[in-house]
């Protein structure tokens, strides 16, 4: 029953969406705690 239910289109839909979700949440996360933002810009110096 539990294999039947996976394989249905919507089940597979909304795993990989929320798997998706989370992948794209990490991605934001690391983005944000690696500092890009916090170095100068190339161009105040001149």
């Amino acid at each position: 029953m539990f294999k039947h239910f996976l394989q249905r289109p919507v089940t597979i839909f909304v795993l990989r969406t929320i798997f998706y979700f989370f992948i794209i949440l990490a991605l934001i996360y690391l983005y944000s705690y690696s500092g890009v933002t916090g170095g100068h810009f190339i161009y105040n110096e001149f």
